[in-house]
């Protein structure tokens, strides 16, 4: 996590502006897709694109790998309510931390991804995934525009964290 920043916060060398536009490119993006797979889809339908990926029409209930998928309902509004407060304190530490680069877009890509997934439990009671990699009859679970932003935002974060350890030694 960002420590300390040349910029401080509210600082007028550093905008947040930047990262929330790029939160909104992955939310647009997110939905988009989505959209075209909702209109073109039925749940189960499948196009086959390469020998390993496929396009697909899912529903995830839960939360990653289908997680409390089963769970009755109650997991919509606690994964809402998740994303909401997470969205809260990433807006917060952009703000705090706008001229921390890759931090920023980190925390940015998360954002997108995560009230991309957020808008699709308040709209269908699920998230809607599409993308199926597969090898062997073995299937990684589909995924979307949403779920890999969040993914690249945690890589980037992490690595953020590395280099941020690696400078201090």
């Amino acid at each position: 996590m960002a420590r300390s920043s040349s910029s401080s916060f509210g600082s007028q060398s550093a905008s947040m502006w930047p990262w929330l536009a790029w939160a909104a490119v992955i939310l647009v993006a997110d939905q988009v897709t989505k959209t075209l797979i909702l209109e073109n889809y039925r749940l189960g339908d499948s196009t086959f694109i390469t020998s390993f990926f496929n396009i697909v029409r899912a529903h995830n209930t839960g939360a990653a790998f289908s997680f409390l998928s089963d769970a009755g309902g109650w997991q919509r509004w606690l994964f809402t309510g998740i994303g909401a407060v997470a969205t809260i304190f990433i807006v917060w530490q952009l703000r705090a931390h706008p001229g921390q680069k890759l931090f920023c877009f980190s925390l940015a890509s998360i954002l997108g991804g995560a009230i991309g997934n957020v808008v699709d439990r308040l709209m269908h009671g699920y998230v809607v995934d599409f993308l199926d990699f597969h090898v062997r009859g073995w299937h990684f679970p589909a995924f979307n525009v949403a779920d890999s932003a969040i993914t690249l935002g945690a890589v980037c974060l992490i690595l953020d964290e590395l280099l941020r350890v690696r400078r201090e030694r």
